[in-house]
């Protein structure tokens, strides 16, 4: 079912929006050569614990998960790219990382994800990291009042299919509310003028996520954890967004973009 919420609940939901950006930031800037992926995860949970916010994803067991899932962070490393389960693996030279997070502040969800390289960067993943921003700013940019769901889809894969990238759309956004999934699905291909008609109110998580040469997926022996067929690396960029009368609200805005760091800022 789908759910609107009014502008005094949108207003509730900026502290959990903020709250999942200032994990993310850190995370990223915490991540480097020789940080353990366990590390990352007990970060967050500590941010979690300091904060009073619940954790969206440790107790999470949907249908396509082997059993609950754990832990409170995604990290998904190289040619993983979604779900990614923290596992006892210590960051190398040239990795690609995608982290993805979800929290509960004061019974509100927000969700976002990012991707970085950790030192020295490959001018393909620093590419694919490029493309997969655009294109979640594509799909920001048309999640407007009267757009139905099918323009975000389009604009997701204009992007994508630009840069002669393959798309999947077994998993994308979604609704975003009191729980974390939730109605609509948001593919990250469609067709423009089809689906849902977006209205004030609608709160979504938007979510491209892309790979280098395939779209084919497979999930890890730790029952989680997604991988490319081919091996080949992903990226993965999220926010969670509400549709106003005065166009999309970023509520996990990030303050700062820790990749710009890296070799990104140069192809800005």
């Amino acid at each position: 079912m789908i759910e609107l919420r009014t502008a005094a609940q949108i207003e509730e939901m900026r502290p959990a929006g903020r709250f999942v950006a200032d994990v993310v930031t850190t995370l990223a800037e915490a991540a480097d050569v020789g940080v353990n992926l366990l590390e990352l995860d007990e970060l967050a949970h500590q941010m979690i614990r300091d904060r009073g916010a619940e954790s969206c994803y440790i107790d999470y067991h949907p249908s396509f998960g082997a059993s609950p899932f754990g832990k409170v962070l995604c990290t998904s490393v190289n040619d993983a790219v979604l779900h990614g389960l923290p596992r006892d693996y210590v960051l190398q030279d040239g990795d690609l990382l995608s982290v993805d997070f979800a929290a509960s502040v004061d019974g509100w969800v927000s969700d976002s994800a990012y991707s970085l390289v950790v030192g020295t960067a490959r001018q393909e993943d620093l590419s694919l990291i490029a493309t997969t921003q655009r294109a979640l700013e594509a799909g920001i940019a048309a999640a407007q009042a009267g757009n139905k769901v099918g323009d975000i889809s389009h604009a997701i894969a204009t992007v994508a299919r630009e840069a002669g990238l393959r798309i999947n759309t077994q998993f994308g956004g979604h609704g975003v509310g009191r729980t974390m999934h939730g109605d609509p699905h948001i593919p990250n291909d469609g067709r423009p003028g089809r689906g849902y008609t977006l209205k004030p109110g609608l709160v979504i998580a938007i979510e491209p996520w892309f790979l280098h040469t395939t779209d084919e997926i497979f999930t890890d022996a730790d029952g989680w954890t997604l991988r490319s067929m081919d091996g080949s690396r992903g990226a993965h960029m999220e926010h969670t967004i509400a549709v106003t009368e005065d166009g999309p609200l970023v509520l996990t805005a990030r303050e700062h973009e820790p990749v710009l760091r890296g070799g990104l800022a140069a192809q800005a």
